[in-house]
């Protein structure tokens, strides 16, 4: 069934790079978004379009919150773009939101002043 596949679309640009993982983010999926997300070569910004994704549990939270960090240590920046309501709402009642920068869509390039800030 293909509701049940889980995929990460990775685009690179200049200062950029962007993950769209599609699907559900969960024990079964995380090992897949966590090779994605540490794949992603450093850029200024690392931006994650959460729009695709229809469930984020315990364990994709504290992948984002370890990509967080590992994005910071390189000097860039994690920014989650886009989450269905759901998703918000775990971002939300785990705290992350208040780590890591939840935006709503807009181009990458604005989101460029975000890392120079």
């Amino acid at each position: 069934m293909t509701d049940d596949r889980f995929e990460v679309a990775t685009e690179v640009l200049d200062h950029v790079v962007e993950l769209r993982p599609v699907g559900e983010i969960d024990i079964a999926t995380v090992a897949a978004f966590r090779a994605a997300l540490w794949a992603a070569p450093a850029r200024p910004v690392v931006r994650v379009d959460l729009s695709g994704v229809r469930l984020l549990s315990a364990a994709g939270v504290r992948t984002l919150a370890a990509a967080h960090l590992r994005v910071r240590a390189r000097g860039g920046e994690l920014v989650l773009v886009d989450p269905a309501p759901v998703v918000a709402r775990v971002l939300r009642v785990t705290g992350l939101h208040r780590v890591v920068p939840v935006r709503e869509s807009g181009p990458a390039r604005a989101l460029l002043t975000c890392a120079a800030a």
